[in-house]
C-alpha cells in the first residue's frame, strides 16, 4: 500500500514539474513571437497605424490598438486583415511579403495590446431591413463612410470593400456600429450609450443588412 502510495506521490511531483516546465515554455515563445512581431510591425504597419497603434501614423491607418477592437475579433480576424489587405485601399495584402511565421508573430503582437475583456450584448440572428438600412446610413454613416460604403481617407473604413466584407460577420458589424472604437471618430450608436446617435437595436441590424447587401456575389 506504501508503495501505492509513494508511487502516485511521485507521478503528481513529475506531472506537476512537467506543467510548469511546459507553462514557462509557452510564456517564452509567446514572448519571444510578440518580441518579434514589434519588430516586424515597426518595419511594415508603424508608418500608417502608428506607433501606438491608434492609427496615429503618417499615413492614413485604422486604430488597431482599440479595445472594442480587439475584443470583437479572433486571432484569425486580425491575420487574415493582415494577409489578405483591403484592396483599393492604403491597406495592402501582406501574404505576399510575409512568411507564415511572421505573420503569426506580427498577430500576437497586435492581440498583446488587449489589456481587458469586453462583453457585448448582440443579437443571435441579425436579419434587418436594407431600406431602411439605407436612409439610416445616409442620415448617420453617409458623411465618414462615403456614398454606397466607399470609405473616406481618414474618416471612416471602406465598408464595401470585398475583403472587409468576406472576413468581418454581421456579429462585428454590429459590434462596431452599436458600441464604436472608443478614442476614434467612431462614437457608439446604440440607444442607452453616451454616443451622439441613439439608435435602436433594430436599427442597427437594418444597418448591417445594408452594408452585407453591399457585398458583390
Amino acid at each position: 500500500m506504501k508503495k501505492i502510495l509513494y508511487s502516485l506521490y511521485l507521478i503528481i511531483i513529475i506531472g506537476s514539474i512537467v506543467c510548469i516546465v511546459n507553462s514557462d515554455i509557452f510564456a517564452s515563445e509567446k514572448s519571444e513571437a510578440i518580441a518579434s512581431g514589434e519588430k516586424i510591425y515597426n518595419q511594415q504597419c508603424l508608418i500608417c497605424h502608428g506607433e501606438t497603434g491608434k492609427g496615429e501614423g503618417k499615413n492614413a491607418g485604422t486604430s488597431i490598438n482599440n479595445q472594442h477592437y480587439l475584443n470583437s475579433v479572433l486571432d484569425q480576424d486580425i491575420y487574415n486583415s493582415i494577409k489578405y489587405g483591403r484592396e483599393g485601399t492604403g491597406m495592402p495584402a501582406y501574404g505576399p511579403r510575409l512568411t507564415e511565421k511572421e505573420l503569426n508573430h506580427l498577430v500576437a503582437f497586435v492581440r498583446d495590446w488587449q489589456t481587458k475583456e469586453i462583453e457585448f450584448d448582440v443579437p443571435p440572428t441579425i436579419a434587418g431591413n436594407a431600406e431602411n438600412g439605407l436612409k439610416l446610413y445616409n442620415l448617420y454613416c453617409l458623411t465618414c463612410h462615403g456614398e454606397n460604403g466607399a470609405g473616406k481617407l481618414k474618416m471612416g473604413t471602406a465598408l464595401s470593400n470585398p475583403q472587409y466584407l468576406e472576413y468581418t460577420t454581421d456579429q462585428q458589424i454590429w459590434i462596431g456600429t452599436a458600441y464604436g472604437r472608443e478614442d476614434t471618430r467612431m462614437g457608439p450608436s446604440l440607444k442607452g450609450l453616451d454616443g451622439i446617435r441613439q439608435l435602436t437595436e433594430d436599427d442597427i441590424s437594418d444597418i448591417v443588412t445594408y452594408i452585407r447587401s453591399l457585398e458583390v456575389k
